[in-house]
């Protein structure tokens, strides 16, 4: 498994990798998928994610996380990352930072894997698959509606 990280921020994030790195080999394994992989991973703040968001998904505001799933049986796709929004949402819902950005990572995997969550039906079974990885994970909070 390859995974590319850029920061277009100026915060460190040497820190988070250890943690993303588990949390897509998690991901995948629990997925039953190999690890024989490439993803790109971007930490970015809330100005850049709202460009790519309107740029690509017509929405004109900043999110959370942006996944860009490619079809190539190599490189699953690209991950972004708000540092800011994510910074912010760990402290709106009690989590730690890391926590956060772990929990953000396996969502855009699933993204990346095929889940959505536009529909009720596919909302509920994206948010079991959450839940089952991040308690695999140790970390998961709450029930299957919360982050």
């Amino acid at each position: 498994m390859e995974i590319l990280f850029l920061n277009e921020t100026n915060k460190g994030v040497e820190d988070f990798k250890p943690t993303i790195r588990t949390s897509i080999k998690k991901t995948l394994e629990l997925e039953n998928l190999g690890s024989d992989f490439e993803i790109s991973f971007v930490f970015t703040d809330d100005e850049k994610i709202r460009e790519l968001n309107k740029k690509y998904r017509g929405e004109d505001s900043s999110t959370d996380v942006l996944s860009f799933p490619l079809d190539d049986d190599y490189m699953l796709g690209d991950i972004i990352v708000s540092l800011e929004r994510a910074g912010d949402q760990a402290k709106e819902y009690g989590n730690s930072l890391e926590r956060e950005i772990s929990y953000l990572t396996v969502h855009s995997m699933l993204h990346l894997l095929g889940y959505d969550h536009i529909e009720e039906e596919d909302r509920l079974e994206m948010r079991a698959r959450e839940k089952i990885i991040m308690k695999e994970l140790g970390i998961f909070k709450g029930d299957i509606n919360e982050k």
